[in-house]
């Protein structure tokens, strides 16, 4: 298999470079032209990827045929209640624990290749480690292919559990524990 998923730190050169690629299409996207260099950099500031570390989320990155080509982050958000859930001396989350999907991105060369679904797959593991029971996340209408994606593997779209600027689409997915 070409592809190989790992946890890695956000802020290595890879994770950097894959996180700056996927600002760079889905500001392109949204503005219908290629985003700046400073538009780019103006929205990876203060753009939270410090939570992407254990214990309060999780980052992968995708390889496939051994170069850095998709990234997945994970932010643990507390209970479906919007309460801080309970975390153990380890520093585990506790049980019912609501976790966000963010930042997924595949590289338009190798999208179609199984890519995404085992980014997914890597996630909802990690997610299980960090004590996670529900993944939610959002996305754009103009973002149809990580739509169909989500709906692919599991994910259902649900009402709006926030009003955040340029979400249009909201999922979630209940995870069955690791057997």
């Amino acid at each position: 298999m070409p592809w190989t998923v790992t946890p890695e730190r956000f802020d290595s050169p890879d994770g950097a470079l894959l996180r700056r690629d996927y600002y760079d299409e889905v500001a392109s996207r949204y503005w219908g032209r290629p985003a700046t260099a400073q538009e780019i950099d103006e929205g990876l500031t203060d753009d939270g990827a410090a939570l992407l570390t254990p214990p309060t989320g999780e980052f992968v990155v995708g390889r496939f045929d051994g170069r850095a080509a998709a990234c997945a982050g994970l932010i643990v958000k507390g209970t479906a209640d919007g309460a801080a859930g309970a975390a153990g001396a380890d520093g585990a989350a506790g049980p019912g624990e609501v976790a966000e999907l963010t930042r997924v991105f595949v590289r338009p060369e190798v999208r179609g290749t199984g890519g995404g679904g085992l980014l997914l797959a890597a996630i909802e593991d990690r997610a299980r480690a960090l004590g996670v029971r529900l993944i939610r996340l959002d996305t754009r209408n103009d973002l149809v292919e990580a739509r169909g994606l989500y709906a692919k593997h599991g994910y259902r779209e649900v009402p709006a559990f926030h009003r955040r600027m340029y979400a249009e689409h909201w999922f979630a997915k209940e995870l069955r524990a690791a057997v």
